[in-house]
């Protein structure tokens, strides 16, 4: 057909026919598989290069006996065959089966497509007799491989990353990286690149060369667990054991900060102007990181506010901070009123309940910190200024909610004169002051009133009474009668025990 063509023409209209029949063909088969359902396999992309083939050596003009054709197409088909076991007996059973290694599957129709090739070159050579012609081709389309390497340079690393990877596998679908300074979870793994999703929501497509030529840091690997770290300064008047207390207090209780590993709290450097503490804390699955690390940081402003621990600002900056007294008075004047009508306090004087409430500490808690734990230790009480608070119980592994504790409210009593651990959980809901009443001002007031301490008992045995259920009924028997006597003596006794009067 071509006869008249000088031979290099000749050559590149062959492999361009030769090409162009077989994509043809390969996306008349993908029209029929997308529109009407059917399915073509390996068999139909043979039947396609086979085509493509015939097509070719017939716009070449070489002539053969139609014995020859139906040999060479045999030949060809059955390279099908030996691709299903390559397939089968070399990439599912060695590879996926023995060695838990998945192959990718655009690995497997790689090397199917090698096979194909090495095959057709055969018969071409020895079939045909066209070692000639074949000589001329490659000759002409070296010069069309290295032009087309050149160009497609990045998009072959690609693959030949995205192989890597699969094979490799440093990360898999639903994992966290981080990828230089980006934090960002893997959505998709494909022969070029790798896509990923970052905690804000943007998609990166980032090409799989360029993830296996940099550093990865699986936050998946082992396990989800990790531990992130944030850096705190405070002014160089604090005790550093103080510090660390606090700063384990407040990550330890935010939400997402896993119980274990614990919490881990080290001095790291005195910096010019404040003394540097980081905080060690363990978090899962890495797409909370913002709330976690605003969780930490808001409980260590809080718990640093009530402790008097400042977070100082660098000494070359002037803070004025004016009109702190009227605030305090207010709070004070507030706490009062509220103790006047606590029929706990009734017996002291408006001067000892003054005194009572200028010793007091104000402290601040953010939303979510527990102000008391059940179970913990505590010898003060507390007075609800402002916000609201909830009331749980433990029971059977869980939380119960019972109460919620408004402005006016006062908690934690019968620690304050008792000493007994605490007999709920109280959690901030939103911003909660509260003023705490402790023990060593407590014991200050009572042994200039020491008639209270009857008074006193008389209550708190009344208050247990109730809890127990024995003062169900409006009239009293001289049993009840007995029993609060007996728990009134036992609580003044107590009292005397506790604050040592």
């Amino acid at each position: 057909m071509l006869n008249g063509v000088p031979e290099a023409e000749r050559d590149a209209i062959t492999v361009i026919v030769f090409l162009a029949t077989f994509f043809v063909t390969l996306g008349i088969g993908k029209f029929l598989k997308r529109r009407a359902g059917v399915r073509l396999g390996l068999a139909f992309r043979l039947f396609s290069l086979i085509l493509a083939f015939y097509t070719a050596i017939a716009v070449y003009g070489v002539h053969a006996p139609w014995r020859k054709h139906v040999g060479a197409a045999a030949i060809l088909l059955s390279t099908a065959l030996f691709v299903a076991l390559v397939n089968r007996y070399v990439w599912d059973f060695y590879f996926e089966k023995k060695r838990q290694t998945p192959i990718p599957h655009f690995l497997r129709e790689v090397v199917g497509g090698i096979i194909f090739l090495i095959v057709l070159l055969f018969v071409l050579s020895y079939g045909y007799h066209a070692e000639t012609q074949l000589k001329g081709l490659l000759a002409g389309s070296g010069v069309i491989a290295i032009i087309l390497g050149f160009a497609g340079q990045n998009l072959f690393a690609g693959i030949i990353g995205g192989i890597s990877i699969q094979i490799n596998r440093p990360y898999k679908v639903g994992d966290w990286l981080q990828v230089h300074e980006r934090f960002a979870e893997v959505m998709e793994i494909n022969w070029r690149s790798t896509r990923l999703r970052t905690n804000d929501g943007i998609y990166l497509d980032i090409p799989n060369n360029e993830m296996v030529s940099h550093e990865i840091v699986n936050l998946h690997y082992p396990t989800e667990v990790h531990a992130m770290r944030i850096r705190v300064g405070v002014e160089y008047k604090n005790p550093p054991n103080v510090v660390k207390d606090a700063l384990y207090r407040a990550a330890s209780t935010a939400n997402g900060v896993l119980a274990e590993p614990k919490v881990k709290v080290f001095l790291v450097d005195f910096a010019d102007f404040a003394v540097i503490y980081e905080i060690k804390y363990y978090m899962g699955n890495h797409s909370r990181i913002n709330e976690i690390n605003d969780a930490v940081r808001t409980n260590v402003w809080y718990e640093l506010k009530r402790r008097s621990i400042t977070i100082p600002f660098p000494i070359r900056t002037l803070q004025v901070q004016r009109r702190g007294a009227p605030r305090a008075q207010d709070d004070q004047a507030e706490a009062l009123s509220i103790l006047r009508g606590e029929p706990l306090f009734s017996c002291l004087s408006d001067e000892q309940l003054d005194q009572l409430v200028k010793q007091a500490r104000l402290n601040v808690f953010g939303r979510g910190e527990p102000v008391i734990e059940e179970g913990s230790p505590g010898n003060s009480m507390f007075v609800l200024l402002r916000g609201a608070a909830k009331v749980s119980i433990s029971k059977n592994g869980s939380s119960i909610q019972v109460a919620t504790l408004n402005a006016g409210d006062c908690f934690g009593e019968m620690s304050l004169l008792t000493g007994e651990p605490r007999s709920a959980t109280v959690r901030a809901d939103g911003d909660c002051y509260v003023m705490e009443i402790g023990k060593p001002v407590m014991g200050e007031v009572l042994r200039d009133a020491p008639d209270c301490l009857v008074l006193l008992s008389e209550l708190l045995a009344q208050r247990k009474m109730e809890t127990e259920g024995i003062l169900k009924e409006v009239s009293r028997t001289d049993e009840q009668a007995l029993k609060q006597r007996q728990y009134s003596a036992t609580f003044l006794n107590r009292l005397r025990t506790f604050f040592q009067l």
